[in-house]
């Protein structure tokens, strides 16, 4: 990280709980080999403080930008002035900028990070069914994507009936048919199943669905970033799985920040 001056930009990636992200590690070396005067720092904050925080933070004139984690993607849109269409549709975001009017737009790119990741480790979304724990704000976003890009078919479980329903009402005015939702997992006849919910983070977490349902050419993918190989992961791997790491969901975000935030310029 370059040195920190009075003209040095800000960023923000806002979690509870926090230790846990990983852009920090992978944005502020983006930023030194951009010569960028700009860096990314993590801010804890709960769910309760979140609309206090987010209006003290519009009110620093040298902040430019908001990344957003677990569990406040969809609450975060509530302070934007304008939703991109990946926002609109999904009703959760994971980035945030000040336009040059002053005014805050919210976009979503963990969709798009996640299937161009899948495509780099030779998983291809097209034609393939999977399975999705999640209907939160990254589930949404995977699951709009993964259909975007050819799924075959997706199945979806959430605990929350309500947060269920509304996503499933969404993809099906666009992709009708393809998407199909229940109160527990159902994998069995998945391609790759997906964890997209926080299980994982802390060591005592129960697994978010047992990987020993999934048939033996299946692929378990999880978006949780820290540890690197969650409970989940290890366990799909005993089972000799394949197994996605939720790195490659960032990793593949890079860009997409890059452009969204100007680092380029």
């Amino acid at each position: 990280m370059g040195r920190i001056t009075g003209t040095t930009r800000l960023l923000a990636v806002l979690g509870d709980p926090i230790e846990q992200v990983q852009a920090p590690a992978l944005v502020n070396p983006l930023l030194d080999r951009l010569g960028r005067d700009a860096v990314l720092v993590p801010v804890h904050v709960r769910p309760d403080d979140l609309a206090e925080v987010v209006g003290g933070l519009r009110r620093i004139r040298n902040l430019d930008g908001l990344l957003v984690t677990v569990p406040h993607k969809i609450e975060i849109c509530r302070y934007a002035d304008e939703l991109a269409p990946a926002a609109a549709f999904t009703g959760s975001a994971n980035a945030l900028r000040r336009e040059p009017n002053g005014r805050w737009r919210a976009d979503n790119f963990d969709g798009v990070g996640f299937v161009r990741g899948l495509r780099a480790a030779g998983h291809e979304p097209r034609g393939r069914r999977f399975a999705l724990v999640g209907a939160g704000g990254a589930g949404a976003a995977l699951a709009a994507a993964l259909l975007e890009n050819g799924a075959a078919h997706l199945s979806v479980c959430d605990t929350d009936a309500g947060r269920l329903d509304a996503l499933l009402r969404r993809l099906d005015e666009r992709w009708p048919g393809l998407a199909t939702g229940s109160a527990v997992p159902r994998i069995e006849d998945a391609d790759i199943a997906v964890n997209a919910t926080p299980l994982g983070l802390r060591p005592d977490d129960p697994l978010p669905f047992d990987p020993a349902a999934l048939r033996p050419d299946g692929v378990v993918a999880d978006i949780i970033m820290k540890p690197p190989e969650p409970r989940l992961l290890r366990a799909a791997a005993a089972l000799g799985l394949a197994v996605h790491r939720g790195i490659h969901m960032l990793d593949h975000q890079l860009e997409c920040y890059a452009d969204y935030f100007g680092l380029g310029r």
